[in-house]
């Protein structure tokens, strides 16, 4: 019964009944039961598609405004790519710019960007964002808030 990725749901209930167990299996409608070992990129709870504009958004704004307000979560998520679009923006190259140009949603923010980058960052390798956290939680769901902002 042991297939390339574990064992199938049949063979755990056979495996369950033999001992005796009185709860066979979880019953969740799933035929697989993955483990995310790595966990490389935060999920936020949402298909790849969503996650992927929610951060491209959530980059934009924070590029844009400098410090957003949003869920602990999700400012330790978008700092990586913050940085990166940073150092970029540093490098100031055409192949650099049209690189922030297909992630960043607004062409006046990565005009700006290339522009105040290298005079604001010259000196940092590394480390250009911020994230603090909120006292409060939030009202309707109790979520931990925090703050991203530019360094």
């Amino acid at each position: 019964m042991p297939s390339f990725s574990g064992l199938s749901t049949s063979a755990r209930l056979s495996i369950n009944r033999e001992a005796g167990n009185v709860l066979t299996a979880v019953q969740n409608g799933a035929k697989w039961f993955a483990m995310r070992h790595g966990k490389r990129v935060p999920r936020l709870g949402r298909p790849a598609d969503q996650r992927k504009a929610l951060v491209r958004s959530l980059v934009t704004e924070t590029l844009r405004h400098g410090k957003i307000k949003t869920t602990i979560t999700r400012a330790k998520a978008i700092r990586k790519y913050v940085d990166k679009m940073i150092t970029l923006a540093k490098a100031g190259t055409l192949h650099s710019r049209r690189q922030v140009l297909g992630f960043v949603y607004d062409k006046e923010v990565v005009k700006n960007l290339f522009d105040e980058a290298p005079k604001r960052y010259g000196d940092r390798t590394s480390g250009y964002c911020r994230v603090t956290r909120e006292v409060r939680l939030r009202r309707g769901d109790a979520a931990q808030m925090a703050y991203i902002e530019l360094v």
